[in-house]
């Protein structure tokens, strides 16, 4: 079955930031908004966001950044701000997942997935959302994951992280959209990146998908489709949610 989730969203007057956009499901994402007209601002902390935004064509634009960086992120949001003028939409997208046991997990891994998982989550939307919240108006979608409502073995810190987001999607919700501005949360389980496959591959991956009621993963334009949901006129009435998009697996 193809799946074309564009169809009825018109995104044409849109400026839409996107993080963590040079692969798996930001960069899905930015093709999925690029083809229902919207104008994208892509950033990474890799050099090849640039190559990413030129492949879209114009006017999207690559920026690297380091999200963790409260600098780093102010720097680029006035910038962006300069060029475009406002953002409509953020999708909070960029994380990282490194993994050992809890009693052993090294404190700087601790702290570096805290700082872009959650930190650079919160600097990123503190930097969009006053000029969304003076315009009235805009869309935050963080991503989360199961993990935030899950226990899994081997992420403690992500799992803490994610959960963290959840907390500050329903506050900023809370806060923001009395005043045009709705926050939302998605909660996947493993999606079929790069990074998700190689991760959960072999047997492990094969127990996992078994473990889940629709038996497979997510696909990146299953999850693109749910952001560009969330981000659409459609959605203006959901506000703080977390959407699961577990196949089932966190019911069971």
């Amino acid at each position: 079955m193809s799946f074309q989730p564009n169809a009825s969203y018109d995104f044409s007057n849109a400026v839409v930031v996107i993080t963590g956009a040079a692969a798996g499901i930001g960069r899905q994402a930015a093709e999925q908004f690029a083809a229902a007209g919207a104008t994208l601002v892509l950033l990474d902390r890799s050099e090849s966001i640039a190559d990413v935004a030129s492949s879209l064509g114009a006017p999207h634009t690559g920026w690297v950044a380091d999200i963790s960086d409260a600098e780093s992120v102010t720097a680029a949001a006035n910038e962006i701000l300069s060029l475009f003028g406002h953002v409509d939409i953020l999708v909070n997208n960029a994380g990282i997942g490194p993994l050992a046991p809890a009693e052993n997990f090294p404190l700087e891994t601790w702290d570096r997935t805290m700082a872009v998982n959650l930190r650079g989550a919160f600097l990123v939307a503190r930097a969009f959302a006053p000029g969304m919240l003076a315009r009235g108006q805009g869309r935050i979608i963080n991503l989360a994951s199961q993990a935030a409502v899950i226990g899994i073995e081997g992420h403690v810190a992500y799992c803490a992280s994610k959960a963290g987001i959840i907390g500050m999607t329903n506050c900023m919700a809370l806060e923001w959209g009395p005043r045009g501005v709705t926050v939302n949360a998605i909660s996947p389980t493993v999606v079929e990146t790069e990074l998700g496959l190689s991760g959960w591959a072999g047997e492990k991956g094969e127990r996992a998908r078994a473990a889940i009621p629709t038996r497979r993963f997510a696909k990146p334009a299953e999850i693109a489709a749910a952001i560009m949901y969330l981000a659409s006129r459609e959605a203006a009435m959901v506000n703080g949610a977390n959407l699961m998009i577990d196949g089932g697996y966190t019911i069971i």
